[in-house]
């Protein structure tokens, strides 16, 4: 288990134009992906909580959505925001800007959550090259800053791996376990979560 040398808050995106249709969007953007006005009210809030919690730095996904979310965060904390690609959203591959019932479905016909670890979409990533990013990430900042309060705004499936991870550091191979994590509440846009 890795020691963690901040104390880190985590916060998904609030809801996007692609929650409120259905669509997956990763990198590259092939349209524009803002913040509903319901979203932009849910960051307002959950920023708020943060206000007594003496937030030093702010690491956030580039794509719009987040950063929309990180930068209203950012203006009512007073904390200037830094993007950083490793916090991206899951690559959909040839499914990005399709239907997200179509991208679930394509992995209906796999087997078990194994197949979801190892093969992701076509053209697109799977759970360990997620997991490996994000955990880069972590790696990095926890080892250049010592005693800071980090918010990072992410996306769904990075902050799941990036808490199990943190829980687990071998639970990519541990199926059962990985199986329990994502059948747990998912993360809610707008969620604030404290990783540690």
């Amino acid at each position: 288990m890795m020691k963690l040398n901040n104390k880190y808050y985590i916060l998904r995106h609030g809801e996007a134009k692609s929650n409120v249709e259905n669509i997956v969007s990763c990198w590259p953007e092939k349209f524009k992906n803002p913040l509903t006005e319901n979203g932009k009210e849910k960051i307002k809030e959950a920023a708020g909580q943060l206000k007594n919690k003496n937030i030093n730095l702010i690491f956030s996904s580039d794509l719009l959505r987040t950063k929309e979310t990180a930068e209203i965060a950012g203006k009512i904390l007073g904390v200037k925001v830094k993007f950083d690609k490793r916090l991206r959203e899951i690559g959909f591959g040839t499914f990005n800007s399709k239907p997200a019932d179509d991208f679930e479905n394509y992995f209906h016909n796999f087997s078990d959550l194994k197949d979801r670890i190892k093969n992701g979409a076509p053209k697109g990533e799977n759970y360990k090259d997620v997991s490996k990013r994000v955990f880069d990430f972590l790696r990095e900042i926890n080892k250049k800053y010592k005693g800071k309060n980090i918010l990072i705004v992410s996306h769904q499936a990075p902050i799941i791996l990036l808490r199990a991870k943190i829980r687990d550091a071998a639970i990519l191979s541990n199926i059962k376990e990985l199986g329990k994590v994502f059948a747990e509440k998912r993360v809610t846009k707008g969620e604030l979560i404290e990783l540690n």
